[in-house]
C-alpha cells in the first residue's frame, strides 16, 4: 500500500525589494528572492483532497511581503527566522517552516568621489544566502552563505603528485590559473527559537564579512597545492573567526583555463613559462566539496 513519506509546500521565487529611508535623505536598498515551504499535519490534502489543512501559497506570498514591511530584512538570518516563526505561531497544525532567502548584491557607488545617498550598481552576480528551518522540536537552525562569488588568480596554484595510472592523461603542473565560483556556507543552531536569534542578530553580518574576507584573502595569498587544501584552510579560519558557528562547507568548481599550443604557427611558444594565451573551458570541470566541523 502507498504511504505518504514526506510532504512540504509553499511559495517560491517571491521577489522582494525594500527601501530603507534614513535621516538626511540617505537610503539603503535590499533585494531578495524568498522561498517558504511548510510542513505539518497536511497529509490529508494529498491523500484525500482535504484542503482545510492548506494555508494557500498566495497567503504565504502575502505574509512574506507583510513581514518585510513590519520587520527589518537585515540581517537576512533574522528576517528568515521571524518569517518562519510566524507560521508556527499562527497555524497550530504547521510543525516546521523552511525559509530560504537569496540577497542580491546592490552596491552604493560614488559620484564626484562621494557615496551617493540613493544610487546603486549591480557589481556582480554574487549573492548572500540564508536558509532557516524553524520547527517546534528543534527551534531555529540556520545556514548562512555566499554563492556566485567568481574569483581567479593567474598564478600561485599548482597540482602535482596525484594518482597516475592507465586512465591518467592530465600532466602535473607547478603553475596554473585557478578560478572558481565560491559557494561557501556556515551553520548555526538556536534550540530555544526566535528570542535566541534576536539576541545573536549582531553576529550575522560580521560572520558574513569575515567569511568573505577570509575566502578572498586565502584564495589570493595561499600558494595552493590543490583546491582541496586551500578550501580546508578557509574553513579552519572561519571556524576560528566566528566561534558561534558549528560547521563550514565549501563547494568549489575548478574552472579550467587550458594552454593553447601555438607551435604550429612559426614555432610560436605558448606553453609552460611562455604561456600567455589560454582557452577558457565551460565544461567539464572539477567540483571539490568539503565540510569542516568542530571536533
Amino acid at each position: 500500500m502507498p504511504s505518504l513519506a514526506s510532504a512540504r509546500y509553499g511559495k517560491d521565487n517571491v521577489r522582494v525589494f525594500k527601501v530603507s529611508k534614513e535621516e538626511g535623505g540617505r537610503q539603503a536598498v535590499t533585494e531578495m528572492t524568498v522561498c517558504c515551504l511548510l510542513e505539518g499535519s497536511i497529509d490529508t490534502s494529498y491523500t484525500i483532497a482535504d484542503n482545510s489543512v492548506v494555508v494557500a501559497t498566495d497567503s504565504i506570498k502575502n505574509t512574506i511581503y507583510v513581514k518585510a514591511k513590519e520587520h527589518p530584512v537585515n540581517p537576512p538570518e533574522l528576517y528568515a527566522s521571524i518569517l518562519g516563526t510566524h507560521f508556527l505561531d499562527t497555524y497550530a497544525h504547521i510543525h516546521a517552516a523552511n525559509v530560504r532567502v537569496v540577497v542580491h548584491r546592490w552596491t552604493r557607488y560614488e559620484v564626484d568621489g562621494r557615496p551617493h545617498p540613493h544610487s546603486f550598481l549591480r557589481d556582480g552576480e554574487e549573492t548572500r544566502i540564508v536558509s532557516a528551518r524553524v520547527s517546534r522540536d528543534e527551534g531555529v537552525r540556520l545556514t548562512s552563505g555566499i554563492q556566485k562569488l567568481t574569483v581567479l588568480k593567474s598564478t600561485g596554484s599548482a597540482f602535482h603528485g596525484f594518482v597516475r595510472d592507465e586512465y591518467t592523461t592530465l600532466p602535473e603542473t607547478w603553475d596554473r590559473i585557478l578560478s572558481t565560483d565560491v559557494d561557501a556556507s556556515w551553520t548555526w543552531s538556536f534550540p530555544t527559537g526566535l528570542p535566541a536569534v534576536q539576541e545573536s542578530a549582531a553576529l550575522f553580518d560580521g560572520a558574513w564579512e569575515a567569511a568573505r574576507t577570509i575566502t578572498l584573502k586565502t584564495f589570493a595569498e595561499d600558494n595552493s597545492a590543490s583546491v582541496q587544501n586551500t578550501m580546508y584552510k578557509m574553513c579552519e579560519q572561519i571556524l576560528a573567526a566566528v566561534p558561534e558557528t558549528q560547521s563550514v562547507s565549501y563547494a568549489l568548481p575548478n574552472k579550467h583555463y587550458f594552454e593553447i599550443d601555438l607551435s604550429w604557427h612559426k614555432g610560436l611558444k605558448n606553453t609552460g613559462a611562455d604561456a600567455e594565451v589560454y582557452a577558457p573551458q565551460s565544461g567539464p570541470n572539477g567540483l571539490i566539496k568539503c565540510e569542516v566541523t568542530r571536533s
